[in-house]
């Protein structure tokens, strides 16, 4: 089974098409648990009325804490997480149909890898991801959050509550120093929905034309934090 896990704040206007994406998986042996991370919308309520009027076979959980963070709220769930394989699937994310089926026969084929990931699109951009390469994972974050992940790969540190952006970057390094490497698909499994409230992009040369931008400042900030951890 895959649990799939989604933190939630402040996504009224993405997370039914997330869900409703879950419903379409032609693989259908998951749980979903849900943390909202403190909301101040209207996502609790629209959660509720979505599962109200979908006949679905799926265990969903759905779980309040105050506003601690993405990571808190992915640790929260992970506790709850009853899965051999672990989704940590953004709120303003929808799955292609056959993505849960492609990721965890992907893993299946692939015993040496402890996650798997995929190519996706933000929006109308298309981010084509490449082979695992542990230099270039050193180097920059190009793995998204949502990949299958072996839950007995699974740190047991967890997500590192301290890390305000490259969460996912962070991650996959912590893993990596544990001798723990992923498998890329060379597919599109999902998309994001630009505007959401966990997911921020700024297209590459806008880090070299506009250094003065409080998201670029943001951006270098935090790449030296995740070097400095990891000694990169």
């Amino acid at each position: 089974m895959i649990s799939i896990i989604i933190p939630l704040y402040n996504a009224e206007k993405t997370i039914s098409k997330t869900l409703a994406s879950l419903e379409k998986q032609t693989y259908q042996d998951f749980e979903v648990i849900i943390v909202n991370d403190g909301s101040l919308d209207n996502s609790e309520q629209i959660v509720a009325n979505y599962l109200q009027k979908t006949d679905n076979n799926h265990s969903y959980f759905f779980l309040n804490q105050k506003n601690q963070g993405a990571p808190a709220a992915r640790n929260r769930g992970f506790k709850e997480a009853k899965g051999d394989f672990l989704l940590f699937c953004d709120s303003d994310a929808i799955l292609a149909n056959q993505a849960l089926e492609i990721m965890l026969e992907n893993i299946n084929q692939n015993p040496e890898a402890s996650y798997v990931y995929s190519s996706f699109n933000w929006g109308k951009k298309l981010f084509r991801l490449e082979d695992f390469n542990p230099d270039k994972l050193r180097k920059v974050p190009y793995i998204h959050t949502m990949s299958l992940i072996r839950r007995s790969a699974f740190p047991t540190v967890g997500w590192d509550i301290k890390i305000k952006k490259f969460q996912d970057w962070d991650l996959w390094l912590t893993m990596l120093e544990e001798g723990k490497i992923g498998f890329w698909i060379p597919q599109v499994l999902f998309k994001i929905i630009p505007g959401g409230t966990i997911s921020s992009w700024l297209p590459s040369f806008a880090y070299k034309l506009f250094p003065f931008l409080p998201a670029v400042k943001k951006y270098k900030q935090a790449m030296e934090i995740i070097k400095q951890k990891h000694g990169l």
